[in-house]
């Protein structure tokens, strides 16, 4: 027989996700027979999201911590299999930058000099409604660049993986003699 496999705990949800399950709830007690699209229901939560008071809201922001507190135990006592993220090699090549990033790294300093209080995210924004304001003749020097680094980074590319071989086969050929000098064989 095989190993019991423990399923993963459900994740926690936001208090905002308790409203909206009770609020769909409330909904269907009322009129059992009436469709929402999800669309429409979305926005008539979010609504009634923004008018309820402080203190409907604490409920649901305590169900939503209970909720953390049971997932947090619960991760605590899982010992099935975790994701483990694969590490970087530091001296493969890095993959290049597309024409919009490169658009982005061009343009946000200037765009943050123009506005300060601007976030990240503001600013990220913004460079994207401005690529896509951009005619194809605009973007073209920044699509050539991204293909000239594209095709420089094929040639790393290829490059490391000759040396990542040539290594790998140089390491299998000394352990191999270290096997051989271990036993005592020698040919």
């Amino acid at each position: 027989m095989g190993k019991e496999v423990q399923p993963r705990p459900k994740a926690n949800v936001s208090s905002y996700i308790h409203f909206l399950l009770n609020y769909r709830n409330k909904c269907k007690e009322q009129q059992p027979n009436t469709y929402l699209g999800f669309k429409e229901f979305s926005r008539k939560c979010s609504e009634k999201w923004r008018s309820i008071s402080k203190h409907e809201k604490a409920k649901y922001e305590a169900l939503a911590k209970l909720d953390k507190a049971r997932y947090q135990e619960e991760m605590m006592n899982y010992v099935g299999k975790r994701k483990k993220r694969r590490k970087r090699d530091p001296q493969a090549p890095r993959r290049p930058p597309s024409s919009f990033v490169l658009f982005c790294q061009d343009h946000y300093a200037h765009l943050k000099r123009e506005n300060p209080k601007w976030s990240v995210v503001q600013v990220a924004k913004a460079t994207g409604k401005m690529w896509a304001a951009k005619s194809d003749a605009e973007k073209q020097p920044y699509e050539e660049r991204a293909a000239y680094l594209r095709a420089k980074y094929f040639e790393e590319l290829e490059d490391y993986q000759k040396q990542r071989h040539a290594r790998k086969k140089s390491l299998r050929v000394m352990a191999k003699k270290r096997r051989r000098g271990r036993t005592g064989r020698q040919r």
